[in-house]
């Protein structure tokens, strides 16, 4: 079943780079307070890196002015890869978090989840981006196409913050 707007999120680990190597982080640690999820199809893909993540780098001190606490970026992909990608895109610098669903099963809990083969994504997840006020989700906008970033990108999502 699909998350919707209203919904709790469901328990989720996922995983960052730590100075260590990957760590575990409990999605719920973030999303006590208001927080900005949104997910995408892959780290260093063309709309993610050209248009979703930087829509999030230009509009997070706006989301923080309005009380947001984190801005949580995440995929189906591994740690060290995601970790690489905040840093070239500079969202490292912006204050966002990239974690990763490795598994994929954060993505399949919510309902997330779509395969593209042709461009070899298997497993992937869709473009969306909520807005989560302790645990619920309050706004949720899904693009109807992976290679789209209309109303899941920063400026969109700002609207309903």
């Amino acid at each position: 079943m699909t998350i919707q707007k209203g919904d709790n999120l469901p328990d989720a680990t996922l995983l960052k780079l730590g100075e260590g190597g990957p760590e575990q982080v409990e999605l719920s640690s973030l999303t006590g307070g208001r927080a900005v999820l949104f997910a995408l199809p892959g780290a260093y893909t063309g709309t993610c890196t050209t248009q979703h993540v930087p829509s999030f780098i230009r509009t997070a001190d706006q989301f923080r002015d309005k009380g947001i606490e984190h801005i949580i970026c995440v995929s189906v992909n591994d740690p060290f890869v995601m970790a690489a990608w905040a840093k070239d895109t500079g969202a490292d610098k912006a204050g966002l978090e990239f974690l990763a669903d490795a598994d994929g099963s954060f993505t399949r809990a919510v309902g997330m989840e779509f395969d593209a083969p042709p461009a070899g994504l298997h497993g992937r997840s869709k473009r969306y981006a909520m807005l989560v006020d302790n645990g619920r989700v309050t706004a949720l906008n899904v693009e109807d196409s992976p290679g789209t970033c209309d109303l899941s990108g920063g400026e969109a999502l700002l609207k309903d913050a």
